[in-house]
């Protein structure tokens, strides 16, 4: 078993040094393409780039500038080595997650594995990461300053957590690993909310683990539990919580004329009395689960307090300081992306929809000289319900789009579109070119570097 655990620690390393050569000599020299640009600035300088912002890769990026040593020509160079950094360890995460999967797949988890299965085993993880770590998405986001790396690198660690807790016997240890990956995740919320997809999948080992004897509907049910707790976590902590302290913050200000910040101090007295109590009495009552959920959910705040850089920087008006949320109501307004327009996901209209007014929703406010002050309202776009459907993928009303949507469908003008034309869209040009397209450049091979080449099979 230690020979092996050697050779899976040595070869792990050598995928990450593989991985680590490729990346750092192909790194962007200096800024590339569309949030780069910002990222870098935003990064170097510790200012509030676009919603809904991203404090802990700023933070990171930023010890990384220092390596510039004073030359502001090499801030982006820089930047960028951290991000094949950070994809380099993900490719080794990668690594010892296929391994630890194989281990489990050949039944050799708990065995010291044959030279045949160890060959197997390892070279298994070399052929998977390898794969990844040239990948075209993979390695173009690996040279860059850019949120995906990071990303990736703590989507990475969480699976390889998880897998690693699945094996754990000892319940003290276990739950220690169950805190860890609620921090990690916790941490990666600020850098970007794509580490929150790995959440079901926990779920189900969570319940493959405590559930000798698993059936189809509890998978579900897993699967379930594991959907909510995304939302959980994207609605609840981002979003609920902040707003909470904001109400408790315009109650304070504007209706009892306390200072500002009056609120917030209330509302996070009484929120970390209840959370330590509650801590408190599952231990007194010795209830495990419920003190490691709670132990998690406090460290996923842990994490999530990174979030208070943009507060802190927003008030010092950096050049870049977008929504400027210098106050809890503004910081909400920037984490719930209200400078975005929304999205039909399920219900809307087509790109044809006559325009049919505007309702008036919540109110903005912005910090005036001794109370909260209502700037504006937030709007509702509304169009005529006759022109309504399901699953609307071709709504946007933006210039040059219905042109778009015309030429790729075939529409003469005027015509108004079906929900047919509705699922071709769909699934020709959303699913066929924008998603398997990208998918098969990945793992098949593209036609050229040229905008809207196809993919190109090698056989």
């Amino acid at each position: 078993m230690r020979t092996f655990r050697q050779l899976n620690n040595l070869t792990g390393w050598l995928v990450f040094a593989v991985a680590a050569a490729v990346y750092t000599r192909t790194v962007e020299p200096t800024a590339s393409f569309w949030d780069c640009g910002e990222f870098i600035a935003a990064a170097y300088k510790l200012q509030v780039p676009h919603p809904p912002g991203a404090p802990l890769f700023l933070l990171i990026y930023r010890l990384f500038s220092f390596l510039a040593l004073g030359d502001p020509q090499q801030v982006a160079y820089w930047m960028n080595i951290a991000s094949a950094l950070c994809s380099a360890f993900t490719v080794l995460f990668l690594f010892l997650t296929i391994v630890l999967l194989g281990r489990k797949m050949t039944g050799a988890s708990g065995n010291p594995p044959t030279a045949a299965q160890t060959v197997g085993l390892l070279g298994a993880g070399v052929v998977g990461a390898l794969s990844y770590a040239f990948s075209d998405s993979f390695w173009f986001s690996a040279t860059e300053a850019e949120v995906y790396a990071m990303s990736s690198l703590f989507t990475a660690f969480v699976v390889w957590a998880a897998l690693r807790w699945e094996r754990l016997e000892d319940p003290n240890a276990a739950g220690r690993w169950l805190i860890l990956i609620a921090y990690v995740m916790g941490l990666s919320i600020g850098v970007h909310l794509l580490n929150l997809v790995t959440v079901p999948a926990l779920a189900l080992l969570f319940y493959f683990k405590q559930y000798r004897r698993p059936t189809f509907g509890g998978g579900l049910l897993a699967l379930a539990i594991g959907g909510c707790l995304i939302f959980g976590v994207m609605l609840g902590v981002r979003i609920v919580l902040p707003t909470v302290a904001g109400e408790f913050e315009l109650v304070a200000v504007n209706t009892l004329g306390m200072p500002f910040g009056s609120g917030i101090g209330v509302f996070a007295v009484l929120f970390l009395a209840a959370l330590v109590y509650g801590i408190r009495h599952s231990i007194r009552q010795r209830k495990v689960w419920l003190n490691t959920a709670l132990l998690g959910f406090a460290f996923v705040l842990i994490g999530y307090s990174s979030y208070t850089l943009a507060v802190v920087r927003s008030n010092h008006n950096p050049p870049i300081n977008e929504n400027q949320p210098d106050d809890v109501l503004s910081l909400v307004y920037y984490l719930g992306l209200k400078q975005y327009p929304s999205r039909p996901l399920l219900y809307g209209p087509h790109f044809t929809a006559p325009y049919a007014g505007q309702e008036r929703g919540a109110p903005i406010y912005v910090k005036g000289k001794d109370a909260y002050e209502v700037a504006d309202y937030d709007r509702t776009i509304r169009y005529d319900p006759r022109h309504l459907t399901l699953l609307p993928r071709i709504y946007s009303q933006d210039r040059g789009n219905p042109d778009a949507y015309r030429q790729i469908l075939g529409l003469p003008e005027g015509k108004k579109p079906t929900m047919a034309d509705n699922l071709r869209f769909l699934f020709g040009h959303q699913l066929g070119h924008m998603y398997g397209r990208y998918f098969m450049w990945n793992f098949a091979g593209r036609e050229s570097d040229a905008e809207g080449a196809g993919w190109l099979a090698s056989l």
